[in-house]
């Protein structure tokens, strides 16, 4: 994959300095999204990550990812619009092999890339069959391309 001068692309977005904090965040806790399909998007993320960690009643799912959760709630008025989930994994391997899951439960993606997205990535981009983005990333270093 192509070389990624971090430093330039650094120089050209980021704010120097740095603004100042307003909050002390510690992570962010998780995504939730609301399916009319609901049944079909539990079963195509039940493909992928294996049973739901989480179930209330009949309209709630939910699977841990890293220090948060990815929860799915029965809707009425369509599938998310307007959003994208990233997943991110701890290296290139693993984010293919994310990429490959739901592409095999029947997803469409593009084929991996390394990119520049706040720090060097590999990216890997799919859409869920009820038409949620989703973007698996992870850190791209010397030792782990």
């Amino acid at each position: 994959m192509a070389s990624l001068d971090f430093e330039q692309y650094a120089a050209n977005f980021f704010v120097q300095p740095t603004p100042e904090p307003r909050f002390e965040f510690t992570g962010l806790f998780g995504t939730t999204l609301f399916y009319e399909d609901y049944e079909a998007a539990v079963a195509y993320f039940t493909a992928v990550l294996g049973p739901p960690t989480y179930v209330e009643g009949p309209g709630t799912r939910g699977w841990p990812i890293g220090n948060g959760w990815l929860t799915l709630l029965q809707g009425n008025t369509g599938n998310p619009q307007n959003v994208e989930i990233t997943f991110t994994v701890a290296t290139p391997a693993e984010a293919e092999k994310l990429h490959a899951a739901f592409i095999a439960a029947g997803g469409q993606g593009e084929p991996p890339s390394d990119q520049l997205m706040y720090a060097p990535i590999r990216y890997c981009s799919v859409t869920s069959p009820q038409d949620t983005p989703l973007l698996i990333i992870s850190p791209l270093t010397e030792s782990n391309k």
